[in-house]
């Protein structure tokens, strides 16, 4: 099925009259260079194989490319294991808005779940929210973390911590695809943005894609214990677990620096916000690394074009994510976004990167991250971000 043709006015192509291209101040990580010493990089165009999980949880959304080396159908052979639900409900976009087009603007919700096995699917809470934001221009991506703790009007349930909506979702039978619902519905009460699609990212199966890949390099930029697992007999496990063994347990220490992590030890860092200078907000932009990382590794030692080690990596994103396109082929997607690399992802937060209380144990969003919301719902992010460069999310 071919993208079909806009209804939303498309962008001049890049470098055509009328458009200037973005120059968004680079992000330092830990031991890099800021915009002043920064060298300029030569765009990294991977093969169509580096998209394979751009619209699963944002996995490998940053590496794109322009060498196409398979058909619709063979993506689509791919990633028939991605299971795909309903998880918008009345928050996609309406005809209006864009309806099923990619020719425009392009915005994704990604929520991050932590659930486990003894989990009931009605008791889980969404506390990793995302949007991200594709200009019509499709050659810059944003992700932007809402904090977990955000103050919201949940519909039909009042006002509760944003990271509330997915559980009263969930409730009476309503399962994740529910949960997912209320929360998109929530969002886009509170900042008018509309969806293409969604992804509900588990993060106890992205163990096994980060397993597939191997490992991840993941850079501490503030050494923290773990609150969620210890060691027995040299194993990682949940706390819970641990303690049933009666043997001795020693704490999972992440110490600051940059290393190669296997699945467990990635996930479990990303996890963790008690013990860290900014909490939640040093747990979004640990996040974010992780999903930058994994997109890395994911193009790099021919993990891409080796069949058997494919296979492998979509079966395990199969079993970490659940999918809504919108009605949207997959594969369009892929070919849509053909021109977003790696380079190209700027990662944005809120309130300056500080908890804002107002004094019930809850976040209210200042002025400045409520008109970076309504600058994704204008198409104009890419002003808003050079206007106001604060709101880059960088690494202290």
């Amino acid at each position: 099925m071919p993208v079909q043709t806009s209804r939303r006015p498309q962008s001049p192509e890049p470098g055509a009259p009328g458009r200037v291209p973005p120059k968004i101040p680079s992000q330092a990580g830990p031991g890099g260079r800021g915009a002043g010493g920064a060298k300029k990089r030569t765009k990294r165009k991977d093969p169509l194989w580096a998209r394979l999980t751009v619209i699963f949880g944002a996995v490998l959304m940053m590496t794109s490319g322009v060498a196409i080396v398979g058909s619709k159908a063979v993506i689509g052979q791919a990633t028939k294991n991605i299971e795909e639900r309903n998880l918008l409900g009345d928050a996609g976009k309406t005809e209006a808005e864009g309806g099923k087009n990619l020719d425009g603007p392009i915005d994704m919700l990604l929520l991050g779940v932590d659930a486990r096995a003894r989990w009931a699917a009605d008791d889980v809470r969404s506390d990793t929210i995302i949007i991200l934001h594709i200009p019509a221009s499709h050659d810059q991506a944003y992700l932007i973390s809402i904090p977990r703790d955000t103050e919201a009007e949940i519909p039909g349930h009042g006002t509760d911590k944003i990271n509330a909506a997915f559980f009263h979702g969930a409730q009476n039978g309503g399962g994740w695809e529910g949960g997912a619902q209320l929360m998109a519905k929530t969002i886009k009460k509170m900042t008018g943005i509309s969806f293409d699609g969604a992804a509900i990212i588990n993060f106890g199966g992205f163990k096994n894609v980060i397993d597939a890949l191997g490992t991840v390099r993941i850079c501490v930029s503030h050494e923290v214990t773990s609150h969620h697992m210890k060691m027995v007999d040299g194993k990682p496990m949940w706390n819970a677990d641990a303690k049933k063994t009666g043997k001795p347990m020693k704490p999972v220490v992440h110490e600051k620096g940059c290393k190669e992590m296997e699945g467990w030890e990635a996930l479990d860092f990303a996890r963790q916000r008690y013990g860290l200078p900014r909490g939640d907000y040093d747990r979004q932009q640990n996040q974010q690394q992780l999903i930058k990382a994994m997109a890395k590794k994911a193009t790099a030692n021919g993990m891409l074009s080796n069949p058997i080690k494919l296979n492998k990596l979509t079966q395990a994103a199969g079993k970490a994510l659940v999918l809504d396109t919108g009605g949207v082929p997959i594969a369009d997607y892929m070919f849509t976004l053909k021109g977003v690399t790696g380079n190209d992802l700027i990662t944005l937060r809120t309130n300056g990167g500080n908890f804002a209380s107002n004094g019930n144990g809850r976040e209210t969003l200042n002025d400045l991250s409520m008109q970076m919301f309504k600058a994704v719902k204008d198409d104009k992010l890419d002003d808003f971000v050079i206007a106001n460069p604060e709101v880059l999310s960088t690494r202290k």
